[in-house]
């Protein structure tokens, strides 16, 4: 319960108050205001293009199998081996690098979408119940 001579955040109104507690009150106050008067809110946000990892991996796995397909199929080896154990050994081995590799390629790219990200500033758009009665 919140008493007559204090916020709703538990800072008190008297005289006797600090300054932050003053510049924290009248902030709050600043911004219910603004949020009651119907005046849009502005925030400042970062913007960067991330990438998405699970192409990156599904990617590197498809390179890998193709890989394995060409050492396998590709390049004549011992008689005494089953073409297809060949390629299901290659397959393991080079799907698997190819996900590492992928991960890899994704994790630096999204380093540098990091260093690439800018600010903005948005504000929010009032609910509007007119708008939405008329459609």
């Amino acid at each position: 319960m919140v008493s007559e001579d204090s916020n709703t955040d538990g800072t008190s109104q008297n005289g006797a108050s600090n300054s932050t507690s003053q510049n924290s009150t009248s902030r709050n106050s600043t911004h219910h205001d603004a949020a009651q008067s119907g005046m849009p809110e502005r925030r400042g946000i970062t913007v960067r293009r991330a990438p998405k990892f699970v192409p990156f991996l599904v990617l590197g796995g498809v390179v890998g199998i193709i890989a394995a397909a060409f050492v396998a199929y590709g390049i004549p080896g011992d008689a005494s081996f089953d073409i297809g154990a060949v390629f299901g050994f290659f397959l393991v081995a080079f799907a698997a690098g190819g996900v590492l590799l992928g991960a890899m390629a994704a994790l630096i790219l999204d380093r540098v979408s990091v260093r690439r990200s800018q600010r903005a500033i948005v504000e929010s758009v009032p609910n509007s119940t007119e708008d939405d009665a008329e459609a």
